[in-house]
């Protein structure tokens, strides 16, 4: 039977923001509907106004033709509907059996459950989806990718399942994690689901959808078909302007200094020796697969894991590094790649985010904080890094996933560094966003910071970088100058530890 769910002038206003604006489409079953747009272009919010997490201010749903109505989440399962978020909605320390039918465990004659039953009904499902997996085994044990496919499977255990949607489903997954996710996407799809996907990677959207809705500043502006409307085409109607080549039009830096960073056989726990060198005013790519090692050297490097061996020189002075702090204080700091867990401090607003880092400086001999400085360094940072918000003191995690990231960026360069690391900066950003934190990054090194780029995308790192270094096996496996840098010279010393003449 053919499902279709419609949007109908579907509207959700915040204080000081208009998320969702008189929004209308319909999507249907055996079709996989990709969502695209900026960050803040309401993807999210529509789909929590969907299930009931938010009350839409004007609009209604229509599913099969009735209007619907939920104002909750458990609401909108019982009628079919279930999200899949980014972070995920199950409880470790169960199996995977009593995740998949929590709330709804069989039981046996005398009331007490059915441990046994719920395994063998859980073991079927895990059948269905070819995963290698075990239904008694707790969740806390699995994969990341496997914990997601337990929220999938526990969706698609509803007999009444007609709608599910992903929201950026595969932001922590690999390369064969994401085509076992696909694989699902594509069982859900042959039974008539709706689904629908949002994902910023245009590879993916290109690969895995059928047709593609998209966004701009809380409006709907059209659906089109994939692969019949060119990715140049999509971005323009999603962020309203041609981004071009972003990479070409970037205003680099063009007078790298002399040496401002030197790292000579650092090791940790995590890492192997290793040693490079950062100029003032260079971007210095770090390449790699996942697990190569990139994130570990900064962390030894910054203190957060203790420096078994080696030492770091800046400008000349070796340093005396024990804690993440102590590298501030000498002016190197790390933008870490999970902005969720080690970046944002969830409950607090933007304007504490940005200045918890700057306490001293807004500090008195006695300790006590000079509110109005903080107040100004705040609308400072949110002035410089263009953050879309209502106030500064709207919580950090209402703002969209550019904009957290940009908060954190002018969190760190409010205490002056010399170094800045930045761990995967574009990750789960929009195309529209990731061209500002482009020109964000040449704007540091024409200033004179060492700029230190992480990134597992090679046309990023490829696009930025005066020079890359790619590691392999937890060390050093060679640099690349800006003219040598390919995908395929990258890949060469990420997978087997020489570039192929």
């Amino acid at each position: 039977m053919e499902h279709v769910l419609e949007f109908q002038h579907i509207s959700k206003y915040f204080p000081g923001v208009k998320a969702l604006d008189d929004i209308s489409f319909k999507a249907y079953s055996g079709e996989v509907l990709a969502f695209l747009g900026e960050n803040g272009a309401g993807k999210s919010t529509l789909l929590k106004t969907l299930n009931g997490d938010y009350q839409p201010t004007s609009g209604k749903y229509l599913l099969d033709g009735a209007e619907k109505h939920f104002k909750s989440p458990h609401e909108a399962i019982e009628e079919g509907i279930s999200i899949i978020y980014q972070e995920r909605q199950i409880l470790l320390e169960l199996s995977v059996a009593e995740n998949i039918y929590l709330g709804r465990m069989p039981v046996g004659k005398f009331g007490m459950i059915d441990t046994a039953k719920a395994n063998r009904m859980a073991e079927k499902i895990i059948e269905d989806f070819g995963l290698p997996i075990r239904p008694d085994t707790k969740v806390k044990d699995l994969s990341i990718a496997y914990q997601q496919m337990v929220e999938i499977m526990k969706a698609y255990s509803r007999e009444n399942l007609k709608v599910i949607a992903f929201d950026e489903p595969t932001a922590s997954l690999s390369d064969s994690e994401i085509e076992s996710l696909f694989k699902i996407i594509r069982k859900l799809k042959a039974e008539d689901k709706i689904i629908i996907y949002v994902s910023h990677r245009m590879e993916e959207i290109e690969e895995i959808t059928d047709k593609v809705a998209i966004f701009k500043d809380g409006h709907y502006v059209d659906t089109v078909k994939t692969g019949e409307c060119p990715q140049s085409e999509m971005i323009r109607m999603m962020v309203g302007r041609d981004l071009g080549d972003i990479y070409n039009n970037l205003d680099r830096n063009k007078e790298i200094g002399e040496v401002l960073l030197e790292v000579k056989n650092v090791s940790s726990d995590y890492v192997k020796p290793n040693s490079f060198s950062l100029r003032k005013g260079e971007v210095l790519g770090f390449s790699g697969l996942v697990g190569a090692g990139r994130t570990e050297l900064m962390r030894a490097i910054i203190g957060a894991d203790r420096m078994k061996s080696g030492e770091v020189i800046l400008e000349g002075r070796k340093l005396n590094i024990h804690s993440p702090h102590d590298a501030m204080d000498e002016g190197i700091v790390l933008v870490p790649e999970d902005r969720k867990l080690q970046g944002i401090i969830a409950n607090l607003s933007v304007a504490d985010n940005i200045n918890i880092s700057m306490l001293d400086k807004h500090s008195n001999k006695l300790g006590f904080i000079n509110t109005a400085e903080e107040r100004e360094a705040a609308q400072e940072g949110i002035r410089n890094f263009r953050v879309k918000t209502p106030s500064p003191d709207k919580k950090i995690v209402e703002l969209s996933g550019g904009n957290q990231q940009k908060v954190i960026v002018a969190r760190w360069l409010g205490t002056n560094p010399k170094v800045l690391i930045l761990d995967e900066p574009t990750k789960g950003i929009d195309v529209g966003a990731k061209s500002e934190f482009y020109n964000m990054i040449c704007r540091f090194a024409k200033q004179g910071l060492g700029v230190i780029l992480i990134s597992s995308e090679l046309p990023e790192v490829i696009g930025l970088s005066d020079r890359i270094i790619v590691m392999k096996g937890r060390q050093i496996a060679g640099e690349v100058s800006r003219e040598e840098a390919t995908e395929t010279n990258l890949l060469s010393l990420a997978m087997i530890g020489r570039v192929e003449k």
